[in-house]
């Protein structure tokens, strides 16, 4: 089990089989003492149940899993039937137990029949179709409704109650054989047994009827029901052949009683009650006690209460396990998440914020205020912002954030160019093995194409770190324009107020107290929305934190492989589920709209009392140098925020940068590996080939030189001369037997209808000859014809055409 799990976890999932090393040796232990509880012992369910509630857990949709517990399900079926079949069934207390266990093996033959076998999407063994199963069924559930039967006549209760349980038991009896007659499995002995009880337990209802027929008095029915209890008891003893001992004994014991009663009510109702006999069809159907019923363990209806986790082996196993695709799947949702979240709504609000401050520093707020309010001295928020940057150490800090993200780009860069270098060196060997062996042998496709994937992302994260690059450069323009402001910030209270110059005190006027306090008004309004819209995008971010997806795409997976367990699951599978989840957002992209109008009502409201500010001062020049020298401290303060909030943002992009390269490489590596492998296979097939080939040339020069060779030392055919003489007949010829053609050319001469022959070749002349006819039985001298039968030396055989060696 555990090496198959190995190989799936590797073709299917994006971890590697390691990671479950302990969850693979457990499978293994569980289903070693799963299939191995043969003894009739109680402890054995706990093991059978526990490993089918893991083969449930591990997944209901691979056929495979679903296969194996199938016939670890039957396997717990037989398991209950032989705990049920070794108890003591003399005792109440056993027939109690052996009914409960009987009952229970029928539930999980049930629910097989049911629930697991129509989910194999195959067709189910032959051992485990429909008709089988059914039939198994009936027959436990008959042995179960018996055992109730056995209890109520060793309890003695009444006959009617107790022919009504027999008659339920031959009905389950009948359907049991019913069924096995349907079934290519269920052998013919078990048949014409269960037909055997059949009749046996139709018999002993319609006795148990007769008895009670005998105290209501109804004398006439008590012998047609005894009548009929014969008929049955011989149908049963029929079947002797196939029933064992106790149950023959058991008929033939029933059989006794029955005639014995069946003489006597015949002769007390023939002489003495005269009560008509009703043939058997008049007579009323018993009434059916079913008290049997297939009742399904919980921990087979509801496997995972099994796996509670409070025993050694009901921890779920490989619950770490998540397909590829599902992986892909959260890594695509986040990124849209995080895009929507980010690009729509965050980056949004900032740059409104953004832009509001523009238009207060265009403004020359709030330096002007401040500088009329306090000529002298620092103002309050000054003082407030200049701690909050001490505090936080500055231009240090910044310079530090620096330092650690050019470290991480360096590093992120490294591992891209590492991951580019190896597709790089793997296209030149290509290249390299291409012009070796030419286009025509190397036929692989080129690395572009078999690697088009890792190709595109080169351009990609390059270009990634092309505009990450583009934006340090900019976050270092910002801080060189404002790295003296800063300074000033950072350093002491005397060091601020050596900066900003005291100026006159004005002469405030009602106008423009009025237009100050209108103006102070609405800068309060922007620093209340600004703490608003910061409050927001924490609770955004909180909320994105919080939104995992995990589970739903998991559950979502489990929907879509039972329904479709012959595709294969792909990230496109989960589109609508993440529109879905995407709509929670929507009311945040709504509060975007809302934030958008409100300062657009704000920034009216703003530039309206600054122009009446201004108009009510107009003239007045005395606080010139002081507005300017507090506005610049103050842009310089919001620079600094926005300087670590682009440094912030720089080292999550490299920190989230860094996966991706690291992926990246590792599939260009694996990519680089497994090419070089190939090749390697390649060039190894095409050097056997060229070897291969030239041993075939070899061996055609080395037949061909043994070929002339023999045929060199193979005698000539005699020439004719004119005269039909032979010139250099050998000794002892042999002559050409009569030909059978009537176109037979004369000896000697070649025929070209008869095409050349290429045969073994002849022993010399001064060879013994052969007496006519017979043959040599090999050629061991030729090693390319071995087996080739010729004729003796002397004379041409013109029926054997011409043999070259």
């Amino acid at each position: 089990m555990s090496t198959a799990i190995k190989q799936y976890i590797s073709t299917k999932y994006d971890q590697h089989p390691d990671m479950f090393k302990k969850d693979l040796e457990t499978i293994d232990f569980m289903r070693t003492h799963a299939v191995n509880s043969l003894e009739a012992h109680v402890s054995g369910l706990s093991k059978v149940t526990l490993y089918a509630a893991q083969l449930v857990w591990m997944g209901e949709s691979q056929n495979n899993l679903r296969f194996e517990l199938a016939n670890i399900l039957f396997n717990l079926a037989a398991l209950y039937t032989q705990l049920a079949v070794s108890l003591n069934r003399s005792t109440s207390d056993g027939l109690k137990s052996a009914c409960n266990y009987f009952c229970h093996a029928a539930g999980v033959v049930a629910h097989l029949k049911d629930t697991i076998i129509p989910d194999l999407r195959t067709t189910p063994p032959e051992d485990m179709d429909t008709m089988t199963l059914e039939s198994i069924q009936q027959l436990l559930l008959a042995q179960a409704q018996e055992c109730f039967w056995s209890k109520a006549v060793k309890d003695g209760l009444k006959d009617s109650l107790i022919a009504k349980l027999a008659a339920k038991v031959c009905d389950l009896y009948d359907q049991a054989a019913e069924y096995g007659t349907k079934s290519d499995i269920i052998s013919t002995d078990w048949i014409h047994h269960m037909t055997a009880k059949h009749h046996h337990f139709a018999a002993a209802a319609q006795y148990r009827a007769s008895l009670d027929c005998l105290d209501k008095r109804r004398y006439g029915e008590e012998v047609a029901r005894l009548r009929d209890s014969l008929v049955c008891v011989n149908e049963a003893l029929k079947e002797s052949r196939w029933i064992n001992k106790i149950v023959l004994g058991d008929l033939n014991g029933l059989k006794a009683r029955v005639v014995e009663d069946l003489k006597r009510a015949e002769k007390d109702n023939d002489i003495i009650y005269l009560n008509l006999v009703p043939p058997k069809s008049e007579l009323k159907t018993l009434d059916r006690a079913g008290m049997a019923t297939a009742r399904v363990p919980q921990e087979v209806s509801d496997p995972y209460s099994a796996l509670d986790g409070k025993g050694t082996y009901s921890q779920p196993l490989f619950a770490r396990l998540v397909p590829y695709a599902v992986h892909v799947a959260v890594s695509i949702y986040d990124e849209r998440k995080e895009r929507l979240v980010n690009t729509q709504i965050i980056d949004e609000l900032d740059a409104m914020t953004n832009r509001l401050r523009d238009l207060l520093q265009s403004l020359n707020l709030p330096g002007s205020l401040q500088a009329l309010e306090k000529p002298l001295g620092l103002p309050p928020s000054l003082r407030t912002h200049a701690e909050e940057i001490r505090q936080q150490d500055g231009l240090h800090k910044l310079r530090r954030s620096m330092r650690e993200i050019d470290s991480l780009k360096k590093n992120d860069a490294a591992i891209y160019k590492e991951g580019v270098d190896l597709l790089r060196n793997e296209a030149a060997e290509d290249e390299r093995a291409k012009a070796k062996h030419g286009t025509d042998r190397w036929t692989r496709q080129p690395s572009e194409q078999a690697a088009d994937k890792l190709y595109a992302q080169v351009n990609e994260i390059d270009g990634y770190l092309k505009s990450a690059a583009s934006s340090d450069d900019l976050v270092k323009t910002k801080l060189k324009e404002c790295e003296s402001a800063i300074q000033v910030l950072e350093g002491t209270d005397r060091d601020l107020e050596a900066y900003v110059p005291s100026s006159r005190k004005a002469n405030l006027t009602p106008e423009i107290e009025r237009a100050a306090d209108n103006l102070r008004s609405r800068l309060s309004e922007v620093s209340k929305l600004e703490h608003r819209r910061k409050g927001k995008i924490q609770e955004l971010r909180n909320k994105v934190k919080k939104d995992d997806i995990n589970s739903a795409i998991l559950t979502e997976t489990a929907r879509f492989e039972r329904e479709y367990p012959m595709q294969k699951i792909e990230p496109a599978h989960f589109e609508n589920l993440f529109e879905d989840r995407l709509e929670q957002y929507s009311e945040d992209k709504d509060m975007v709209t809302q934030e958008g109008e409100s300062q657009s009502h704000l920034k009216t409201g703003i530039q309206q009392a600054n122009a009446d500010f201004a108009k009510a001062r107009s003239g007045d020049s005395s606080t010139k140098e002081r507005e300017q020298a507090l506005q610049r401290l103050e842009n310089a303060y919001f620079k600094y925020k926005e300087i670590v909030s682009n440094l912030n943002t720089g080292r999550k992009f490299y920190n989230d940068l860094a996966p991706i390269v690291t992926r990246f490489t590792d599939g260009c590596r694996n990519f680089a590996y497994q090419r070089r492998v190939e090749a390697g296979q390649m060039e190894t097939d095409l050097s056997t080939a060229l070897s291969n080939l030239n041993l075939n040339i070899q061996d055609q020069k080395e037949r061909h030189a043994l070929r002339s060779h023999y045929t060199m030392q193979e005698p000539q055919p005699p020439v004719r001369q004119q005269g039909n003489q032979s010139t250099s007949a050998p000794e002892q010829a042999i002559a050409a037997p009569t030909p059978t053609r009537a176109s037979q050319p004369e000896p000697g001469i070649w025929n070209p209808t008869q095409g050349i022959k290429f045969g073994a070749a002849t022993s010399t002349p001064s060879s013994t000859p052969l007496q006519q006819g017979q043959q040599y039985q090999g050629n061991v001298h030729n090693p390319a014809y071995p087996n080739a039968n010729v004729r003796a030396p002397g004379q041409w055989d013109v029926s054997h055409g011409v043999r070259f060696g």
